[in-house]
Order: C-alpha cells, then structure tokens, then sequence
C-alpha cells in the first residue's frame, strides 16, 4: 500500500514540484473570468459610473454626450460578450430592444435641435425688427420643439427600466450581461438628462420672451412711462437668452450625431452575435 500511497495525486510526496504547474494553471484559467477586477469590465464599469455621476448633477448637455459616446465605445469589447449574448438569449434581446429605443430617441432629438436652432434665430430676428406676428409664432416654435424634447426625456427613460435577467450556468456570462445591461440603463438616464437640459436652455429664452408683452405694445408702454433704459435691458437679456440656445445646440450638434452613430453600431453588432454572422 506504501507505494501506491507514494503516487497518489492528492497526497503528492514533492509538494513544491506541483505547486508551480498548479499554480500556472490557475492563472490561465482566471484571464478568461471577467471578475471584478477584469481590465476591460473594469474600465466599462468606471464609464458607468462616470455617467451615473454625470447624471446625479447634470451640468453642459455636451459633456454628457461625451460621457455616453465613450461608455458606447467600452460595448461588446469583453471577449465573453459574443457567448453571453449570442443564440436569442433573453439578454441579446433585452439590449436589441434597449438600443432600438435609444436609437430612435437620439434620431429625433437630433432633429428637434435642428428646428430648435432655427427657430432660436427666428426670434432673434423678430425682437430685433419688433415684429409682434413673427416672435410669436417663433415663440409658439420653441414651445413645441421643447414639448418634443420633454416627451423624448420621458420615453428613452423606459430603456433604463431592464427586466431582471435570466440566471446563466457561466458565471463570467452572467457577470457579463448584467454590466452590459447596466449601461444601458445607464445611457438611457443619461440621454434623458441631456434632453430635458436642452430643454430647459430653451425654456428659460421663452420664458423671458413670455414675461413681456408684445413689442409694440410694450414700446409704447414703456415710452408712456418714461422708462426706455428698462425695456432695452430686456431686449437685450431676452436676446442673450437666445444666443445661448444657438450657442447650446451648436455645441452638441457633433457630439449627438456621434453618439446616435455609436448606439447604431452597437446594435449592429449585436445583432451579428445573435445570428452568429460577426467575425
């Protein structure tokens, strides 16, 4: 029995001989376990908490779209993202879905900034040459435009509420999909505060332009009461209110195209995986 206890694999007589061998293979196998101190899960992570911070105190719409076009570039680069996602798991079809609504939000906010912008310079024009029939129907232009902005904000948000996921029998999939659907939660919070800050830029501009009467009206009020100094200083804080909402738009206008490019090439690709077609 002595010998054949010699040889045994459990009880080996050479601890340190094994010990090497063993130990290398361990830390072959640990490179493929996206754990928590996996590079790349890592890294996405720490984009998903920059955008979460972003979120908590919103400040320039253009530094959130910055945030979100580098948390889209982090997407899919974990090598376990293909086997986590391919062949119709519920996780694939979550985010499809979740990208598709993104998509869609992002297209048509881009579009309703374009109207913002010309609308923003409409009325800029009419308090310029006092023409009443021109600011308000600029006026009544922003409204709409920022009641689009505001149904955008309030519809992407439904891409942030992610059912529960299924519970895979890899446990680096399963680490995998919940990062992975964690920043789409992320990203749809995130377009909805870059929305409603558009909104409110443009907001404060109809306001201002709101708390005064029409032009004339107001000229002729104003020269009654002796006060012209008053009603240039509104012209021009109104004016400047409007400067800023070109000045905003122009800013994100780059930054939003890219972002809605990202969100289409993320579900591309995510859609290779599923029909297994990506290289």
């Amino acid at each position: 029995m002595a010998p054949s206890f010699g040889r045994s694999i459990s009880f080996p007589l050479s601890p340190a001989r094994a010990s090497r061998p063993r130990a290398a293979a361990y830390h072959v196998r640990s490179v493929s376990l996206p754990c928590s101190c996996h590079p790349l899960l890592a890294h996405l992570c720490s984009h998903i908490a920059a955008v979460r911070s972003w979120v908590a105190a919103p400040a320039s719409p253009s530094t959130g779209l910055a945030h979100l076009d580098a948390l889209h570039a982090e997407l899919l680069l974990l090598p376990e993202a293909r086997s986590a996602l391919q062949y119709g798991s519920a996780t694939s079809t979550c985010l499809l879905d979740g990208f598709l609504l993104l998509a869609d939000a992002h297209g048509a906010f881009e579009e309703t900034v374009v109207e913002l912008r010309a609308h923003a310079s409409d009325a800029q024009a009419a308090l310029r040459r006092r023409d009443d029939a021109r600011l308000a129907s600029a006026v009544r232009s922003l409204r709409r435009a920022e009641k689009d902005l505001a149904r955008l904000a309030a519809s992407v948000r439904a891409a942030a509420k992610f059912p529960t996921l299924s519970a895979s029998s890899n446990a680096a999939e399963v680490e995998v999909s919940g990062a992975l659907a964690e920043a789409v939660a992320a990203a749809a919070c995130a377009s909805a505060a870059v929305f409603s800050a558009v909104e409110s830029v443009s907001s404060v501009a109809t306001t201002a332009m709101a708390s005064k009467k029409t032009m004339t009206s107001s000229l002729k009020s104003l020269v009654k009461s002796g006060k012209p100094a008053s009603d240039e200083e509104k012209e021009v804080a109104t004016l400047e209110r409007l400067e800023e909402v070109e000045a905003c738009v122009a800013e994100i206008e780059s930054g939003s195209d890219k972002v809605f490019r990202s969100i289409l090439h993320t579900r591309v690709a995510l859609l290779n995986i599923q029909t297994d077609t990506c290289c």
